[in-house]
């Protein structure tokens, strides 16, 4: 897993289709703006009690998830990890 620290505007891509934006705060929460196609299901997922542990929200379809894996999998042969 990836943890990075972003100023207002500053973004990270995913593959070359979706990027991520942080927009700023409001209060104790983070504002991100997700740009990706619209045919690309996006969801929220929720930590765990311990702070670790991420699910993914019951409305992604198996479609989404599988798609999600091969970007992120491109993702580490392009950066040479595994």
């Amino acid at each position: 897993m990836l943890k990075i620290s972003l100023k207002e505007g500053q973004y990270v891509n995913i593959g070359d289709d979706i990027r991520v934006v942080y927009v700023g705060r409001s209060g104790s929460n983070g504002k991100l703006m997700i740009e990706a196609p619209k045919e690309l299901r996006i969801s929220r997922s929720v930590e765990d009690v311990d702070g670790k542990k991420y699910y993914a929200d019951p409305k992604l379809s198996i479609e989404a998830q599988n798609e999600i894996k091969q970007i992120l999998k491109r993702e580490r042969l392009k950066n040479g990890t595994r």
